[in-house]
C-alpha cells in the first residue's frame, strides 16, 4: 500500500511540476505502480496475504475470549 500512495504523491508532483520530480523520466515517476503490482503478485501467491489475514482473526478471537472470560471473572491467569 505504500508504493501506491508513494507512486500517487509522484504523480501529482509530476504533473504539477513541482519540486525535484518536476525532472524525473516519466518510468521512475511510474515505477512504483509497477512495484505494487510485483507486491500484490507476490503476496497473493506465496500465501502471505492469507497468512496476516488468519493472523488477525486468531488476534480477534483470543482478544474477545479475554474479554469475555474478564466480564465473567473467569481470568485466563491463574492465580497461586
Amino acid at each position: 500500500m505504500y508504493l501506491l500512495l508513494i507512486g500517487v504523491a509522484a504523480l501529482l508532483m509530476k504533473y504539477l511540476e513541482f519540486g525535484p520530480v518536476a525532472s524525473w523520466d516519466w518510468w521512475l515517476v511510474l515505477s512504483p505502480f509497477a512495484l505494487t503490482v510485483v507486491w500484490w503478485a507476490w503476496a497473493d501467491k506465496s500465501g502471505y496475504t492469507k497468512r496476516v489475514e488468519i493472523a488477525k482473526m486468531a488476534k480477534r478471537k483470543q482478544h474477545r475470549l479475554d474479554k469475555q472470560r474478564d466480564a465473567i471473572g473467569a481470568s485466563s491467569k491463574r492465580k497461586r
